[in-house]
C-alpha cells in the first residue's frame, strides 16, 4: 500500500556518526508512529498530513512514509484495520474482508433503541430528580418499574439517594453518560419545559376539536 504525496520533499539524515544517527532515527520514527496512531484514534475524522507533519514536526512526505509503513505492518499482521487515506487525510478503517462482521454487527448487534415509554419515564426523572418509582408512576399514570430498570441497566438513571419520608424510597437522577449523550454539561442546561408546552390558542383548538357536535 503506498500513498502519493506530489510534491513533498523527502526527508534525508546525514552526520558523523550514522550508526547513532540511524539508532536515535528509528527511536525517533518509533515515537512518532505511536502519536500518529493516537490521533488518528481520537480523531472524527481523516486527518490531512500536514496537520500530522505540524504536530510531529516533521514534513509531510516524512508523515505519508510513516503511515506507508504502519499501514503495511497492519496488513503483515493481518489486523482486521487498516490505515487508509482518503477525503485528503488519513484515518483507521475496518478491513474490507470483514465486512460481513461489521453489517451484521450493525444490523443486529447494536443495542436496541430507547421506547417511547422509556424515553418518556427518563425525561419525567431529568427533570424532576431526584424523583421515587412512585412518583414517576403517578406522573405517567402507568407502572414504570420495568422501564426504570432498564434505564439503570443503560445507565442513564442511577439511584441517587432515599425519600427521608416513611419508608425510605429510592430517588433516582441521570448519570453522566446522559449528559453525554445529550451533550450537557450539567442538568441545569436542559431546555425548559414551557418550550414543550403548546401555547394557549393550541390548548383551546384542541378542546374546541374535542367537544361533541350538538
Amino acid at each position: 500500500m503506498a500513498f502519493d504525496e506530489p510534491g513533498a520533499e523527502e526527508y534525508n539524515g546525514g552526520g558523523a556518526d550514522e550508526q547513532g544517527l540511524l539508532a536515535g532515527g528509528e527511536q525517533a520514527d518509533a515515537e512518532r508512529k505511536r502519536a500518529i496512531e493516537a490521533v488518528l484514534m481520537v480523531a472524527e475524522s481523516p486527518v490531512e498530513p500536514a496537520i500530522l507533519a505540524q504536530l510531529l514536526e516533521v514534513s509531510p512526505a516524512r508523515v505519508v512514509a510513516l503511515c506507508e509503513e504502519l499501514a503495511q505492518g497492519y496488513l503483515r499482521d493481518w489486523r482486521g484495520f487498516v490505515l487508509v487515506k482518503v477525503a485528503g487525510g488519513f484515518r483507521f478503517q475496518s478491513h474490507p474482508d470483514l465486512a460481513p462482521y461489521i453489517e451484521r454487527f450493525v444490523l443486529e448487534g447494536q443495542p436496541s433503541r430507547l421506547s417511547a415509554a422509556a424515553l418518556e419515564t427518563l425525561a419525567i426523572v431529568a427533570y424532576k430528580q431526584p424523583v421515587s418509582r412512585a412518583q414517576v408512576a403517578s406522573i405517567r399514570g402507568v407502572n414504570s418499574d420495568g422501564v426504570l430498570r432498564t434505564l439503570c441497566q443503560r445507565g442513564y438513571v442511577a439511584e441517587v439517594g432515599h425519600d427521608p419520608g416513611p419508608g425510605q424510597a429510592v430517588l433516582y437522577g441521570t448519570t453522566a453518560l446522559f449528559l453525554e449523550r445529550l451533550g450537557l454539561d450539567r442538568v441545569e442546561d436542559l431546555p425548559p419545559l414551557g418550550e414543550f408546552v403548546p401555547g394557549p390558542e393550541v390548548m383551546e383548538a384542541l378542546e374546541q376539536g374535542l367537544r361533541p357536535s350538538g
